[in-house]
């Protein structure tokens, strides 16, 4: 109890009745509850819900600790696509009531997230910005947005075209977001997905 108390920010609310409890704080003293017994698996359903972006990293953070220093198996049905990028390694896609995917974040990201996006801030300001490669869908000032598929050409590639003509000030290089690969999936269908893992 007093590690969850210190995990989970307890103690100012211990004593407190249920009905006085805010929603995150009674989030947070239901997992601790059900996990008094050290149970094997703990089955969490929208763990995030409701909560503020504070309380939403301490419940992650809590989830991750239980999961790697007691060993306990964590399956969490979530609509929270951040849940699923920090807490899991391992992700089930149901659609319709039907198992489309079973298997590792990282494979799907593999294949469904090629696009990325390279952000460049340019010294000076420019009118035109022509890469082999890379399609600018968005300017301002001597800033560019920049979409490209990382199967065609890398993000070296393209900064080493641009400063032949350029000088670089600022750059980022963007990943896609899991949200926006999972609503592709949903969208585009699964039969390109790897076989799904036999569990």
């Amino acid at each position: 109890m007093d590690t969850f108390t210190g995990i989970l920010g307890l103690d100012g609310f211990l004593n407190t009745p249920v009905r006085q409890l805010s929603l995150g704080q009674r989030m947070r003293a239901d997992i601790a509850a059900s996990l008094l017994h050290d149970p094997p698996i703990l089955f969490l359903d929208e763990p995030t819900i409701g909560l503020d972006v504070v309380a939403k990293e301490k419940m992650r953070t809590f989830i991750k600790e239980i999961n790697k220093e007691r060993s306990i198996t964590v399956i969490l049905t979530t609509h929270d696509m951040e849940d699923i990028e920090k807490l899991c390694e391992r992700m089930i896609l149901i659609d319709h009531g039907q198992k489309v995917y079973d298997g590792e974040i990282a494979v799907v990201k593999e294949r469904f997230g090629k696009m990325r996006t390279l952000i460049v801030d340019l010294e000076e300001s420019s009118h035109s910005l022509k890469l082999k490669g890379g399609e600018v869908f968005r300017e301002e000032a001597s800033r560019f947005w920049i979409r490209f598929n990382r199967d065609d050409v890398s993000a070296s590639g393209l900064i080493a075209q641009i400063t032949e003509t350029h000088n670089i000030k600022d750059l980022t290089v963007e990943e896609p977001a899991i949200e926006s690969i999972i609503s592709r999936i949903y969208q585009e269908g699964y039969q390109e997905l790897p076989e799904t893992v036999k569990v």
